[in-house]
């Protein structure tokens, strides 16, 4: 990389926000055992996915290793000099609702968020949202659809979704605009801060 290419990617690995911003996805561990296929993996690295505007599913058990995938993604994003942003979806939701007594608030922060070529939401449905953040939701997605890529990390398998997003046409239509075009990643539940702490 020259300088300037190495002092961009570095700006845009800055502004991502990561969780782990040494996380890498050359440097997996336990590729195997937690069940995770290799090919894939190599597979997201290229980023491809972000051109076909494809989103990510990283689900699994607590401890499992999601956020650091997550963050390792969006990293890569970042290499390849596309634009990045990791946030916990808890985050998002005190954004969203501080944005809402601002004027404008509500617009600026959709455009902010709709903006990222790739948006990983880390904590997916950990807490099942309201109805101003359901509504956000179907917002943000709709905009984001089939222009840009979203990752979402969770321990909630697809067939729970629709109950945490509270039923009915909101949910309907949010799920509409994830499971399309997705590429789903069992990451198991070996337990990688143990993992990681026995090292």
């Amino acid at each position: 990389m020259t300088g300037v290419t190495h002092s961009k990617v570095d700006g845009l690995i800055r502004r991502a926000g990561l969780r782990y911003p040494t996380a890498d996805l050359r440097r997996i561990d336990l590729v195997e055992e937690r069940g995770l296929d290799r090919g894939v993996i190599a597979q997201l690295a290229t980023c491809s996915f972000i051109e076909r505007s494809h989103n990510v599913v990283f689900q699994g058990f607590t401890g499992s290793g999601k956020s650091y995938l997550g963050c390792a993604l969006a990293k890569q994003a970042c290499l390849h000099r596309i634009r990045a942003h990791y946030i916990r979806m808890p985050d998002l939701a005190e954004a969203w609702h501080l944005a809402r007594d601002k004027p404008q608030g509500q617009m600026k922060f959709l455009r902010k968020y709709a903006a990222f070529t790739l948006l990983v939401v880390d904590e997916w449905l950990l807490d099942p949202p309201d109805e101003s953040m359901r509504s956000m939701l179907l917002e943000l997605l709709e905009r984001r659809y089939d222009t840009t890529s979203t990752v979402f990390c969770t321990q909630y398998a697809k067939k729970d979704w629709h109950q945490r997003l509270g039923g009915g046409v909101h949910a309907d239509a949010i799920m509409d605009r994830i499971v399309h075009n997705t590429i789903w990643i069992d990451t198991g539940n070996h337990n990688m801060r143990e993992h990681t702490a026995t090292k």
